[in-house]
């Protein structure tokens, strides 16, 4: 049977200081919590998340995320709310910490309470986690039986965040609809497990057209620090609607290139995910042969956003064809998500890589003079 399936949190919210009101949320799932935040998180929210938690009777257990989302990482961790008899699970910050606490609370069957502190990926609303080597290198995906239970995004503090995780969030995000159009097309399966639906199909659309009228807005009210109806728009755009277009409307090439440049050593690994993501995106419009006018639209975003898109951008300027094809490889092993969309060779990936990385530099060279 061909079954569409759509899967999302039970509960979002998200505005101006709203994490203020995270205890009157979480006091009707749970009254012991184990709050998950890394040193320098602790001190920009993780602190206010656990006073407001208190002042509704709640018990909280505080834990330092190490800063990678390893499987030792993961289970340090779930001793510790083991033995602390924690029922909620509260991660705040990144996407590492994030899916972490997914992980820590899969393990102890709690609830899951994510409160991210920037909108730089859409890794909040989703039930699975990114799973990496202690060292950092990409090892798979973790799925879950269900998505968190509460998302809370407090737009004040996203606003006081560097601006480079917003543009990092808008690459992310940018992806979606590409990627789920790519496995519609192609009558491909999701991470939620069946075909998408209509409604996953409107929100990846929705999500693109979101980003494309207000990003460069929300960039400039971000370098302000300032809260404004573009900002908010931008970020229900990276975190709900790219979060529930990837995970129910489908991954394709970007994210399995993004996947496939942890493979190699080297300045690569001090760009974010969404740095990443940014090139595997135009790697996949030119996999699928989409116009110059439909690349070029990405790639004028982008560079608007202070975002890479060449290869000399994502510190890969003097990168070999054997490190090139070692990308392309892993981008392409079995379990990737890649064959959602697409019909592919690693030798197809990689021709790919530099045809994308050639119109980004001939895009350059004609409206950067």
């Amino acid at each position: 049977m061909s079954e569409r399936i759509f899967i999302s949190p039970a509960k979002y919210v998200q505005g101006k200081n709203a994490i203020q009101r995270i205890g009157e949320y979480v006091k009707d799932i749970g009254n012991q919590a184990i709050v998950i935040a890394d040193e320098t998180v602790w001190e920009i929210a993780a602190n206010d998340v656990v006073k407001h938690l208190k002042e509704e009777s709640i018990e909280v257990e505080e834990v330092v995320f190490n800063g990678e989302a390893s499987k030792a990482e993961m289970e340090r961790i779930s001793k510790i709310a083991g033995e602390s008899n924690s029922t909620v699970v509260v991660g705040v910050g990144g996407g590492k910490t994030l899916d972490t606490a997914k992980a820590v609370s899969d393990e102890v069957k709690g609830q899951t309470v994510i409160v991210p502190t920037t909108a730089s990926t859409d890794a909040p609303t989703s039930a699975l986690s990114v799973v990496y080597s202690n060292e950092g290198v990409f090892e798979g995906y973790r799925f879950y039986d269900k998505n968190p239970d509460l998302v809370i995004v407090d737009t004040k503090i996203v606003a006081g965040a560097p601006k480079r995780f917003l543009s990092s969030g808008i690459a992310d995000a940018l992806a979606t609809w590409v990627e789920a159009r790519s496995v519609i097309e192609n009558k491909g399966k999701t991470m939620a497990g069946g075909y998408t639906t209509i409604a996953a199909q409107a929100i990846a659309e929705k999500c693109e057209e979101t980003l494309f009228k207000y990003a460069e807005l929300a960039y400039e009210s971000v370098k302000a620090k300032a809260v404004t109806p573009a900002l908010e728009n931008v970020v229900e755009a990276n975190t709900l609607l790219s979060g529930l277009g990837f995970e129910s409307g489908g991954l394709g090439a970007a994210h399995a290139i993004h996947n496939g440049f942890t493979a190699l050593d080297g300045d690569i690994h001090h760009l974010t995910h969404g740095e990443k993501v940014a090139f595997g995106t135009l790697v996949q419009l030119a996999l699928e042969e989409r116009s110059k006018e439909e690349i070029e639209r990405y790639i004028k975003l982008y560079i608007s956003l202070e975002l890479p898109v060449t290869l000399e951008d994502i510190k890969l300027k003097d990168a070999s064809r054997e490190d090139i094809m070692k990308v392309a490889e892993a981008a392409t092993v079995d379990e990737e998500t890649i064959h959602e969309a697409f019909k592919v060779t690693a030798d197809d990936v990689a021709d790919a890589i530099y045809a994308a990385d050639q119109y980004a530099k001939s895009y350059k060279e004609k409206y950067q003079k």
